[in-house]
């Protein structure tokens, strides 16, 4: 019989999570919850809003009503404004960290905030040793949710003595399970072409940490014993695994199962199957077997699928296996253990009557587990949740003003510096938006492009063109650098040839600083090992400079770089050489008046800040924080027009101390460096003042500029050259658009610290009410 009168009493309901048809665990459980709900309580109105991890998202069924792209902040906010201005009722937020974006998940907090009405989430996991940021974020959960909802005991005990929760705010709902008949596994056996033979079976998508190696090892001693025994691997390679490793994992498992001499006992099915084949397939296994590496997993939905189709189990002792195989309804194996595991496979086979017992035991476990008994305890919850806040006053729902709304940010559009780009690498000029081949192409250029497409990997859902850019720049920086005299080459013509045999020193430091950035954010170990390779040859050459900017750009690069590599003492040591470069510049020529390192204000002045920040930060000098502040500062009040928008000095004659600063021709690459100096000045003092100094550099872009037009093309995505007297360059180079792209990836990476900051801020104010 069906909760009808649940309808009424949970109203509209939206659950946040992934969603069929991608394809992973979440999305799998989501969408079974949202169906049996629908089926439970048909007159509630229950929709999904889906998570997306490509750029081109899935084709959802109607009951998807909104997609968000997981590494987009902004997005989070706007499903948050849908689901207020929708009115919905209630929100069940399935959590899980890798599935959203920020540091380890905090994405999902952008929303939770900023939700109207109650919110149960559920944990699918709950770490026993967090990382800090972990810890953080999935506290902050559990103080922005009316009720969190655990799968197991362990979840509960977990959530409560790790995470601070209280005890009254958990709920304990098990893991939902398709309504299967109790069968005989013969019945299936002869459409999989197994009759007659005993079927071992694990499913799931394919991953290592699944152990499977270690149930192909046991298998020479079971078929030894029985050799009618087959080993059925169901299911495909997970996406994130395949597009990262190829089928690495499952030809590996291959070859043992070769070099073992049983290949013709196991059996790989490499895809997705749908629920009604794999529970033929659940239906034909004797033995279900999941022998995974280690204990902390939470819960399992293949385990549990396995025990309420009244399969005889064996499992290592992960923590969800110890709750469900307890009291006879399966056997547990030591982790790593092939021979335990061959032991108790062929002991099951042998012992037919334990074996069917064991099977009777966990099917009746698990009939509380079928999906229309679990719809059920969630709308209790459901309206339990909304009963209690209908007794408070319901907020009202105030749509956000421009005052409280943080300025809006573009997403990023990659499309015209991928038309800017060929084989080599990018074209430096364009004609409007036609690539201009005359000019050639230059290592200063594609050492920004290379930073621009590695901080988009880091905002954008996977984006495999991303990739292959950061291979085409990476690899003109490789070409570009001169083993014979340990230097960058800059430029080079159309046709492929070097006009220089060394560059500038500018571009040497462009090049380290894009270089480390590499080293720090790239996800591929080979673009890691050769940005590696090529960043400890060129950095010798830094000895031999004296330009402040080139020791700017490199220091900048230096510190992404010891992210990775922190021990590093060959370039600690550099790095303190170059900031006391800086430094001792800006201690010889600043005054009260004019606090800069020399006697003309020309190009890339952020950066001379930025790096002052840097260093004086990780080298725990005071003064040479105080420096950065102080010249940023004074360049943010010498580069802001009275009328109150940014006013970069102009490059037709510069700003000579005691002289007429320079109107024109502004550069876009100022206002970047400016802001991401901002940004430096935001981490260092955790001052907001300067996330609105960046904001106020970034308009600049947008129209709020001296001339009031905006130089960003929203159709294409590139920038246009700069803005002159007479108006705006309408070329788009590559230059400008780097500038603009680097400008606003770096605006958006403020705008997740600034949340995280949020995030921090609330939790230490706990803390102190605590104590």
């Amino acid at each position: 019989m069906r909760s009808t009168h649940y309808g009424a009493s949970i109203g509209t309901l939206a659950i946040v999570g992934n969603h069929l048809p991608r394809k992973c665990g979440i999305a799998t459980f989501t969408t079974d919850l949202l169906n049996s709900l629908m089926a439970e309580a048909p007159d509630a109105d229950c929709w999904a809003i889906a998570i997306n991890d490509t750029p081109e998202g899935y084709p959802y069924p109607t009951q998807v009503r909104f997609e968000l792209n997981q590494k987009n902040l902004q997005d989070y906010r706007l499903a948050a404004e849908f689901l207020n201005m929708k009115q919905v009722d209630t929100v069940s937020l399935q959590h899980e960290f890798g599935i959203f974006g920020g540091k380890h998940g905090a994405h999902i907090l952008e929303l939770a905030r900023n939700l109207r009405m109650p919110i149960i989430t559920t944990l699918h996991t709950v770490l026993k040793n967090p990382n800090e940021i972990q810890r953080s974020n999935l506290r902050e959960i559990g103080r922005l949710s009316d009720r969190l909802v655990v799968m197991s005991h362990k979840a509960r005990e977990l959530s409560q003595e790790v995470y601070g929760i209280p005890g009254e705010k958990i709920e304990l709902v098990p893991h939902g399970i398709p309504d299967v008949p109790f069968v005989d596994p013969n019945y299936y056996k002869d459409q999989f072409g197994v009759e007659g033979r005993k079927v071992i079976l694990t499913f799931g998508l394919l991953s290592p940490g699944k152990g499977i190696e270690h149930m192909i090892d046991a298998l020479p001693e079971v078929v030894r014993i029985h050799p009618d025994a087959v080993y059925v691997v169901l299911g495909a390679t997970h996406p994130h695994v395949k597009r990262d490793q190829g089928e690495a994992y499952r030809y590996s498992l291959q070859r043992r199962a070769r070099s073992l001499g049983v290949e013709d006992h196991l059996i790989f099915h490499n895809r997705f199957v749908e629920l009604e084949e794999l529970c033929e397939f659940l239906g034909a296994a004797d033995i279900y077997v999941t022998p995974y590496l280690n204990d902390e997993q939470i819960v399992s939905g293949t385990l549990a699928y396995a025990l309420g189709a009244g399969k005889a189990t064996i499992s290592t002792p992960y923590w969800y296996a110890q709750e469900m195989l307890a009291d006879g309804r399966g056997r547990l194996v030591p982790f790593n253990n092939p021979e335990a595991l061959s032991a108790e496979i062929v002991g099951l086979i042998d012992n037919e009557v334990e074996r069917h017992a064991m099977r009777k035991r966990a099917y009746h476990h698990c009939r509380d587990m079928i999906w229309k008994e679990v719809a059920r305890k969630y709308l209790e919850v459901l309206a339990q949740v909304k009963e209690e806040r209908e007794r408070q006053p319901r907020p009202v729902y105030r749509a956000a003003t421009l005052q409280s709304n943080p300025l809006e940010l573009p997403k990023p559009k990659f499309d015209h510096l991928k038309r800017l780009t060929d084989d080599v690498g990018v074209l430096q000029h364009a004609k409007y938006i036609v690539p201009d081949r005359d000019h050639g192409y230059c290592t200063d250029d594609n050492a920004r492009a290379l930073i621009a497409v590695l901080l988009g990997q880091e905002l954008l859902p996977e984006d495999d063109i991303l990739v292959e850019l950061s291979c085409v720049y990476l690899g003109f920086l490789l070409h570009a650098y001169n083993d014979s005299r340990g230097r960058f080459r800059n430029f080079m013509s159309y046709d492929r040839r070097w006009l220089e045999e060394q560059g500038s020193e500018d571009s040497h430091g462009r090049a380290l600083w894009a270089l480390g950035m590499a080293v720090a954010l790239s996800k591929s170990e080979n673009l890691t090992a050769v940005a590696l390779n090529l960043f400890e040859k060129a950095m010798p050459a830094m000895n031999q400079f004296e330009s402040p900017r080139t020791c700017a750009f490199a220091l900048v690069g230096i510190h992404a770089y010891l992210r990775k590599f922190s021990g590093d003492a060959e370039i600690k040591r550099s790095r303190e050489k170059l900031a006391e470069r800086i430094f001792g510049l800006f201690q010889a020529n600043a005054s009260n008046d004019w606090p800069w390192i020399e006697d003309i204000v020309t190009y890339a002045n952020g950066k001379i800040p930025h790096a002052l920040l840097l260093s004086g930060q990780w080298l725990q000098r005071g003064e040479m924080v105080e420096a950065g502040l102080r010249s940023l500062e004074w360049l943010l009040r010498i580069q802001t027009d009275a009328s109150g928008h940014f006013s970069p000095v102009g490059n037709h004659g510069w700003y000579p101390k005691g002289g007429e600063k320079a109107r024109f021709d502004q550069q876009p690459l100022e206002a970047s460096d400016m802001i991401e100096a901002c940004r430096e000045a935001y981490n260092v003092t955790g001052d907001e003042r300067w996330i609105k100094e960046a904001q106020h550099c970034f308009e600049w872009f947008l129209g709020r500029n001296d001339v009031n037009a905006p130089l960003y093309d929203y159709k294409t995505g590139g920038c246009c050259d700069g803005l002159s007297a007479d108006g705006v360059n309408f070329n788009q180079g590559a230059e400008s658009t780097l500038a603009w792209l680097l400008s606003l990836l770096s605006m958006q990476a403020m705008r997740v610290s600034l949340s995280d900051g949020v995030m921090n801020d609330r939790l230490d104010e706990i803390e102190d009410r605590a104590a």
